[in-house]
């Protein structure tokens, strides 16, 4: 299923295409290279100092069904009703603390944000599909997957296939094809001085 993005100006393709789909196809399993791929991509998101303040718990239910089931269980039950059919759940993290010098790194969450992103357009680009999450069990999560204290507990990201619309219950197709919403350009974006719309 693809739902473009309408844009005010054109951009790539994978970003216009790019979305937060909740419908996953149960029978089809990501592989470990797809997985990998998509780490690869996330590796090489730009970070403060090149310090990779990231780390990503991936569980895959084809390989581990019980470690993913355990992921899964850290959700929240609004999640957990569309997540049960994604292959993949990766938890994300990010380092408090400079690699080089062990201080205080306030841009951390920033850079670890761009690694997630990086990994969900590398799934678009591999005909997946991936949906950042905040409705989990952070503490839960982090037992679950022993992250040290150092790291902040951020999203957890189902990827999947996304599934064949003509499977959709009235209510999944009705959520699933709802239009695309963003702020217009200049409500988020100003000309040299704070709201001055760029365009």
């Amino acid at each position: 299923m693809k739902k473009p993005a309408t844009t005010q100006v054109p951009v790539h393709d994978i970003i216009a295409n790019r979305w937060s789909g909740r419908a996953y196809d149960a029978s089809r399993p990501v592989s470990r290279d797809q997985v990998l791929s998509m780490l690869e991509a996330a590796r090489w998101a730009p970070s403060c100092y090149g310090d990779q303040p990231w780390r990503f718990v991936v569980w895959n239910k084809d390989t581990d069904a019980n470690a993913w089931q355990a992921a899964f269980d850290t959700l929240m039950p609004g999640n957990q009703a569309w997540v049960q059919d994604a292959p993949v759940l990766v938890l994300v993290t990010a380092d408090t603390l400079f690699g080089h010098n062990s201080q205080p790194n306030r841009h951390a969450q920033y850079d670890t944000g761009a690694a997630a992103q990086n990994l969900c357009l590398q799934a678009e680009a591999l005909g997946l599909m991936a949906h950042q999450m905040g409705g989990f069990d952070a503490q839960k999560a982090r037992a679950l997957a022993g992250v040290p204290e150092q790291y902040t507990v951020m999203a957890m990201i189902s990827v999947g296939y996304p599934a064949d619309p003509a499977t959709f219950s009235a209510e999944v197709a009705e959520r699933e094809n709802a239009p695309r919403k963003r702020r217009e350009l200049g409500e988020l974006f100003f000309d040299s001085a704070w709201a001055r719309p760029v365009a």
